[in-house]
This record gives structure tokens, sequence and C-alpha cells, in this order.
């Protein structure tokens, strides 16, 4: 999720375990910046491998067994700057950082970006795609409450964020298999056998939902409202990624070959040449307008490149105000 939220959901814990009523301002403050804290990972980078930051982006700080490890860090630092002069036991401080920090990484399995939370058991990436990674309809009740929570000393609005958080994501579980299911229904109507489907909610919402299947060497891209009138919008296909046929002259050994598999296994697979730039490869997971196959992020390959040279890592910013007009007219769209 975004900061804000992971903060907010970080903040929410706290203050329900929060006994005494003096306490749920600070239970709030210190659950808030523990739930940001995992998020420090994106620091972690090279300016010579741009995929590097991939790799370790919502892993060992995300995973269940780092938790009891950054919430002492993040309780120690804020029981010495914040803590003692608001004579806070320790104890507390640390009890407040766990729960605030362990919100983190369970928050962001809800989303489709994926998150490790088995490291260094497992490398698989867990995304159960409930939840958008931003969704005002989710955060914004939750902020409310948290701060009334904190400014009325009533532990109960903290109880309400939880069960309003709660409530959202089961909303997007029932979501998704609605959409799953009209993804299926869609590819037999094509007469295609998927062997793989999944669908994603689209930016900020739970009701316009991307599903994606693999049939015969290609993907296909479409958009479902999933409730509330369904609806389809048929989307575009695009050929799997094979790279001996769209990159001959790639050499096995090289960096670059071995920096594809590194995005193949972020990407989980869902990877294709771009149609509209051969010396890209796309993930085409994600995109502003579901139903189209305009990838937020891309890796670059060049065929004149030496063989210790990495690929370049490209994100891709449309025009805001056309994709979520699109996306709008999508969510009003009457019955087909």
């Amino acid at each position: 999720m975004d900061p804000i939220t992971q903060g907010l959901i970080g903040a929410t814990l706290p203050q329900v375990v929060a006994r005494d009523r003096r306490m749920l301002l600070w239970a709030g403050c210190f659950g808030f910046l523990a739930g940001l804290l995992p998020d420090l990972d994106v620091l972690i980078r090279s300016s010579s491998d741009p995929l590097l930051f991939l790799e370790f982006h919502r892993q060992f700080t995300h995973s269940l067994l780092f938790i009891p490890v950054g919430g002492l860090v993040c309780a120690v630092v804020l029981h010495l700057v914040l803590g003692r002069r608001k004579d806070v036991s320790f104890k507390t401080t640390w009890l407040f950082c766990t729960l605030g920090y362990g919100s983190h990484g369970l928050l962001d399995a809800f989303t489709s970006y994926g998150t490790m939370l088995l490291w260094p058991f497992s490398s698989a990436r867990i995304s159960l795609s409930f939840v958008s990674v931003i969704d005002p309809l989710f955060t914004l009740p939750v902020m409310a409450l948290v701060i009334l929570a904190a400014m009325r000393k009533k532990r109960r609005f903290a109880v309400a964020a939880l069960l309003w958080a709660c409530v959202y994501l089961g909303a997007g579980m029932l979501q998704r298999n609605a959409a799953m299911e009209m993804g299926e229904t869609l590819a037999a109507s094509r007469g295609h056998t998927p062997m793989r489907l999944d669908a994603k909610p689209s930016f900020a919402n739970i009701l316009i939902w991307k599903t994606i299947y693999e049939s015969d060497g290609q993907f296909f891209v479409d958009a479902v409202r999933a409730t509330f009138v369904p609806r389809v919008f048929f989307g575009a296909s695009v050929q799997k990624l094979n790279i001996e046929r769209d990159f001959p002259g790639l050499d096995p050994n090289s960096q670059q070959r071995r920096d594809i598999a590194r995005f193949d296994w972020f990407s989980d697979g869902f990877l294709a040449q771009d149609p509209f730039n051969p010396d890209r490869i796309v993930d085409v997971r994600y995109s502003m307008v579901p139903n189209e196959i305009d990838a937020l992020w891309s890796i670059g390959v060049s065929a004149s490149a030496g063989p210790d040279t990495h690929v370049t890592f490209q994100t891709h910013r449309r025009e805001p105000r056309d994709s979520l007009g699109r996306l709008w007219s999508m969510m009003i769209a009457p019955e087909e």
C-alpha cells in the first residue's frame, strides 16, 4: 500500500490494544511511524544495477520473521527520542512499534504487487490482489477513525477503523472472485483454455478489474466490472516473451540475459515484448487503463551492449487525466 495507508493501519493496531485512554495518541504515533519503517528498503539501490531495488523491495524488511527485529529497532529509536519524554515504558513502546511494524507486510500481501512474507525460507511473492496499492475509499475512513481515536481518547474508533479495513478487504476478495469467474467465462467464449488466469484491481478502486490469462503463447488482457451491473470491456492480446524469437542475437551468457531472468521472476512470468518498442520488455500485469497493454514499467534491451552491461529499467507515466477519465467511464458505463 501507499505510505500513508501503511502508517494508518500501523497506528490502528496499537490503538486497539491500548488500555489506557491517555496512551491512544502515542499508540497511534508510534504505530504510524513503525508502519512506515519497512519501506526504507527502497533505499537499497545501485547506480550500476537498475534491477537491484526490485529484488529487495518488499523482501526481508517485510517478512514475518523480521517483525520482532524491525519492531525492536523502531522501539529503541522512538523510545530514546520520544518515549522517555512522555513517560512511556520501553515495553509499551516495543509493543506499539512491533504491532505497527508487523501490519506493514501483511497489508502489502493483500495488494497486487507481491510481498516475500516467508523470506528467507521462500522467495515467493505473496499477492492476494484484493485491493489496489492506492485506494482512497480504503484509506480515508481509516484516517478519520484513527484521528478520532487519538483526539477523543476513545478506543472504539480504532476498533471501527480495523473493522472497516477488514470489511473492505473482504469485499475486495469477493470482487476478485467474481472477476476471476468472468475471466474464465470470457476465455471459454473465445475457445481458450487458460494455462493461468489472474485478476487485479484497477487503480484506486475494487469495482473495475484487470483480467489477464495465458493461452497458446499469448496473453489476453481485458477489464471487467465484477458487480453492480457486471460488464466486460474487451482489451488486447500480445505474444508471451520468447527470448530466442524476440531477441535472437542476445548472448545467453550476457548480463542482459540474466537481468531478463530477474525481471521474469519479479513479473511472475507475465512478460512480453513491447508491441510499440521492440527493444523493451514489459510487465503486462499493470496498466493505468486496465484493458490495455500499456505497461507501467519495462526494461530496455540493447543489441549493441557489452556482455557485462545491465538492462535499463524504465517507468511509464501516461497522461493521468486521460487514463483516469477512461477508467471512470468504465465505472459508470451502462449495461451492455
